[in-house]
């Protein structure tokens, strides 16, 4: 079992100059922030998640496959289309390297800006960059293609919530990527930030297909402290939503990827941030802490926010993550 690392130099809580209508840190001292928890989970949670995985596993793929110019000449790029639960198709490209043997493979999710191209891997894997449904390869007339929008469609029921099918493009993705490349990984990673960090959050623990996993400012953890916090990223919409219709909240209990986070047994890295308008900390720090006991961690002083160490930050950052997932 791996022990929780933060920061060679703690760095005390930043003060950051802004504009912003409310404080980022929420009044969260660092101490206060690494000790949550993540909030109860209903009954049913674990079985909630098993059906889905079962009945998005029934779902036929029916994968549509393109070669197409790659951004890179050590990796050959094809387009990718797949159907998951609830009939979306999501579109996705997949890296594998020309040369050389690969026993990696990654998929990579993305923030709520969408992914319009994916990006040029350093490592010698086979990289899926999917799209999530009602983003840019994975667009359709009746799904909305911004954030706020997005994150709030189908919320009224556990069932018909859009995050579901985006979870769903996670784990189909996963079949994906062995079907086409025809064959089967010793390394199996998912890497998500964000948007994509709360998906990852949600998916990782329902499918073993997953050996480690690096989330970064994940969104989605701790609703019912989520939604006592105003920001400026899709947690207002949804903070918003559950002030008008409160029975929301049982529909979000199920959705908690930090009550998920809690059944995530595999090595991993977390990337919280002390400082951040778009996701408040405290529901990064419960994923991040229910991920600890398995994992290690950096923490930013600040996420969704340019500020002048972001470079320092994100190059120590990514040593910890090569250390743990490639270097390993």
């Amino acid at each position: 079992m791996q022990t929780p690392v933060e920061n060679p130099a703690k760095r005390p809580m930043p003060a950051f100059p802004h504009t912003f209508p409310f404080d980022p840190t929420y009044g969260y001292t660092r101490e206060r922030l690494l000790a949550i928890q993540p909030p109860e989970a209903p009954d049913d949670f674990d079985a909630f998640w098993a059906a889905t995985w079962h009945a998005n596993a029934a779902v036929p793929l029916d994968l549509d496959v393109t070669y197409v110019q790659s951004p890179s000449p050590r990796f050959r790029m094809r387009m990718v289309r797949y159907t998951v639960l609830g009939g979306h198709r999501v579109g996705a490209w997949l890296l594998t390297p020309v040369e050389g043997p690969v026993d990696t493979a990654a998929i990579c999710g993305h923030g709520y800006g969408g992914r319009d191209a994916p990006d040029v891997p350093e490592q010698q894997a086979a990289f899926m960059f999917f799209c999530a449904p009602g983003f840019h390869l994975s667009a359709a007339p009746s799904l909305p293609a911004d954030a706020y929008r997005h994150v709030v469609h189908g919320i009224g029921h556990r069932d018909t919530y859009l995050i579901r099918s985006c979870v769903a493009a996670i784990w189909s993705a996963a079949k994906v990527i062995e079907e086409v490349t025809e064959q089967s990984f010793v390394n199996r990673y998912y890497f998500g930030g964000s948007f994509g960090g709360g998906l990852g959050a949600l998916a990782v623990p329902c499918d073993d297909w997953f050996t480690k996993c690096m989330l970064a400012i994940p969104t989605f953890g701790h609703h019912p402290l989520r939604l006592q916090c105003r920001c400026q990223g899709s947690g207002e919409a949804v903070r918003l939503y559950a002030e008008k219709y409160p029975d929301v909240r049982e529909v979000l209990a199920y959705y908690d990827a930090a009550v998920s986070a809690t059944r995530i047994r595999i090595p991993n890295v977390t990337l919280p941030a002390l400082f951040d308008p778009a996701v408040p900390p405290p529901g990064q720090f419960a994923i991040s802490n229910a991920m600890a006991v398995c994992g290690k961690r950096y923490i930013y002083s600040a996420g969704h926010y340019t500020h002048p160490d972001e470079e320092q930050e994100n190059r120590e950052a990514g040593r910890l993550v090569n250390q743990v997932l490639w270097d390993a």
